[in-house]
């Protein structure tokens, strides 16, 4: 036998901005993004229909602008959004047909707004054509500036299982225009910042105690305090990522997923209808709470996460955690194996031991988890 073993190193630029109205006022910001690309900037502009929706004037200001500092439009397109582009590949294959039809190259650039679920699969189409093309997300969403527009993940469903199909692909650019943030109606714009709630519990205490002392400011969404919990959080989230040291998760540990086991079953159980800040404060509440069971935190730990929960007007229970099987087993806990097949390897799941302190465990005990969303189920912990 012979072998060789290479050493492959990859350095990926993860650069992400912060501005408002980058299509106007904040153009200058935008040209700087582009300012130290090589080669021609040309590409596709593509933009959720919702958000034009909101913004009508959003198509000729991108073209306006974009145009502006010397990108070349290949094409526009409104395209659908929300969690049903995620439900299959409709919209990858949509995205693909486009670049192909504009004779783009890997080095041409797929300029995608909109929300998380449409940044996803904008985004995968983009990590696939031509074996990857250069990716620039303008989130429009709290949840997606707080948490998935700063990421390095793009995916879809498949086989009923959430982001199933997908890959890792670094964007080149990931633009959060606060201006977007006022355009979503109160509820889905409070309710994105539990993933702000989430990376403080697992990775900042001065964060979280700076949403507790707030939260009342957060939930009548007073400008400054929420684009300053949106910025804090996406670079909590991104410096994990970069300086984590398992920025494609080749390993097992996924503190960013705190709490998300729960959530992303439950949102595939009730086929979307429980979208994913929801869920999220759903799968919160029962880890924080499975926590405390166990010994590992205090319950003063889980009042203090279920009060700033219910301080952004989110639920931490639904009936879809009670359905069951044939054979009388919670159909949530289902979540706990497809978490393990996500991940790879070892089931591995974190829990808080403290603010801003976590620790791996390997294990859940069931009736453990029951006796935590009996707890969930009474009256007094629901919103």
């Amino acid at each position: 036998m012979s072998r060789y073993d290479f050493q492959i190193p990859l350095t990926f630029k993860h650069r992400i901005v912060f501005t408002r109205d980058v299509f106007g006022a904040g153009l200058q910001d935008l040209a700087e993004v582009f300012a130290d690309a090589a080669g021609e900037k040309r590409g596709l502009i593509l933009i959720e229909d919702a958000v034009v929706q909101a913004w009508p004037r959003l198509e000729s200001c991108a073209r306006v602008g974009m145009s502006s500092i010397g990108f070349e439009i290949a094409g526009l397109a409104v395209l659908p959004g929300g969690e049903r582009v995620k439900a299959d590949d409709a919209l990858v294959r949509e995205v693909w047909r486009l670049i192909d039809a504009a004779h783009l190259d890997r080095h041409s650039y797929v300029v995608a707004i909109g929300g998380g679920a449409f940044l996803d699969a904008a985004g995968f189409a983009a990590a696939t054509a031509h074996r990857g093309m250069r990716l620039v997300r303008v989130p429009t969403t709290t949840l997606a500036q707080c948490d998935s527009g700063v990421g390095v993940k793009c995916a879809i469903n498949g086989f009923g299982k959430k982001n199933w199909i997908g890959s890792f692909a670094v964007p080149f650019a990931v633009v959060n225009d606060f201006a977007f943030l006022q355009s979503l109606d109160p509820i889905t714009r409070r309710a994105g910042l539990i993933e702000a709630v989430k990376v403080a519990l697992v990775k900042d205490r001065e964060f979280f105690e700076w949403i507790e002392a707030r939260i009342a400011g957060l939930a009548a969404l007073e400008e400054p305090l929420l684009e300053a919990c949106v910025e804090r959080s996406a670079m909590l989230h991104a410096r994990h990522i970069a300086e984590g040291g398992d920025a494609f998760e080749s390993g097992s540990s996924r503190p960013l997923d705190f709490g998300h086991w729960a959530a992303h079953k439950l949102e595939s159980m009730t086929g979307g209808e429980l979208s994913h800040a929801p869920a999220v404060a759903i799968g919160l509440a029962l880890d924080v709470l499975y926590s405390v069971e166990v010994g590992l935190a205090s319950p003063v730990l889980a009042e203090r996460v279920l009060q700033s929960i219910s301080g952004l007007g989110l639920q931490t229970y639904h009936p879809a955690l009670d359905w069951r099987d044939e054979h009388g087993y919670r159909v949530v806990l289902g979540g706990l194996e497809e978490f393990r097949e996500h991940l790879g390897g070892r089931l591995t799941v974190l829990m808080l031991k403290d603010i801003g302190r976590g620790e791996d465990i390997y294990e859940l005990d069931i009736e453990t988890l029951d006796r935590c969303i009996g707890r969930l189920g009474v009256g007094a912990m629901k919103v």
